[in-house]
């Protein structure tokens, strides 16, 4: 069976962060849930807080660094993508959607995603739905229907006592895990041919510059 590749995206800013634990748990049970089901599988996990000046110059420039291209390379060719921010003044952080914006309107396009968001406090749980879930739909990403948010009392000593936050995680993994098997596996089409990374009628001046060439 043909192996599956998921990319993990964390944009927590310290080291180490709850951003990513959150990532991390995610990833592992929806790899779990994969093999079960005898789906091979690999993760690739990117540390946001590692590319953010490669982020900022691309957004100036309008070129990516090496390594900021292999991160973007590494999220346009997976099956599928989790991804992960902290919660900064009710929303997504800069450095999240920095990220974001760097990729091509249409490369998420029919990707499933895993949603999760991490903040303080539980009040900041609707995040998820109003403003995260929205950026991938926009995106025309397929998230699934479960976002896992996670509060700093997930963490502590009196974590799961209520909805658990490990009943939370099972449930989006099950739900990605569905989704991936549900798909044909991504091609090994190159990822900088412009019909695979802008997709039809593109021109390769957005590539290479942001330019639309309107």
């Amino acid at each position: 069976m043909t192996e599956r590749r998921i990319a993990v995206i964390s944009a927590g800013l310290s080291n180490p962060s709850s951003t990513r634990m959150l990532a991390d748990r995610l990833a592992a049970e929806t790899v779990k849930t994969l093999r079960e089901q005898d789906i091979p599988v690999t993760v690739d996990v990117i540390e946001l807080r590692d590319l953010a000046h490669d982020i900022t110059n691309n957004l100036l420039t309008g070129f990516a660094p090496p390594a900021l291209e292999t991160a973007i390379n590494t999220v346009v060719s997976a099956d599928a993508l989790i991804a992960v921010t902290p919660i900064f003044s009710t929303s997504y952080s800069g450095l999240f959607k920095s990220f974001i914006d760097v990729l091509d309107p249409d490369a998420l396009t029919g990707k499933p995603v895993l949603i999760g968001a991490n903040a303080g406090t539980a009040r900041h749980s609707l995040a998820v739905d109003y403003a995260i879930r929205p950026l991938f739909t926009y995106l025309h990403a397929e998230p699934v229907s479960t976002g896992v948010f996670a509060a700093s009392s997930d963490w502590g000593a009196n974590a799961d006592d209520v909805a658990p936050l490990s009943a939370r995680v099972e449930r989006g993994a099950r739900e990605l895990a569905e989704a991936i098997a549900r798909r044909e596996p991504a091609s090994d089409a190159d990822p900088f041919d412009p019909e695979t990374y802008l997709g039809k009628g593109r021109s390769f001046g957005h590539l290479l510059g942001g330019l639309s060439g309107e």
